[in-house]
């Protein structure tokens, strides 16, 4: 869960609305540290075609509640997984800061 300006933002449901665009295999939000809200959700995505990323991330909140929209997107090649298949968000959300 990603609190974000005293708000509960469940990553599950902005992945859900990520699937939905015909461009995109597989997503992932994790929240990520924010001066103003606290934490701020950031999604990475792995796309079947190739899109523009900030056109999904606009797509993605016209799809979303005020308080759960994204503040940014990145394209990856894949997310990383542990051995038994589960996505590595704290691996994520370090790759973000770095």
């Amino acid at each position: 869960m990603i609190i974000s300006g005293g708000f509960n933002i469940y990553p599950v449901d902005l992945e859900a609305a990520l699937k939905d665009h015909p461009s995109v295999d597989e997503a992932a939000v994790v929240g990520v540290p924010s001066a103003e809200w606290g934490e701020t959700p950031v999604a990475f995505v792995v796309l079947r075609e190739e899109t523009d990323p900030e056109a999904l991330r606009s797509w993605a909140n016209e799809r979303l509640g005020r308080t759960q929209r994204l503040s940014a997107l990145r394209v990856i090649d894949e997310l990383p997984r542990s051995a038994i298949g589960k996505v590595l968000k704290r691996e994520l959300q370090d790759r973000f800061a770095a």
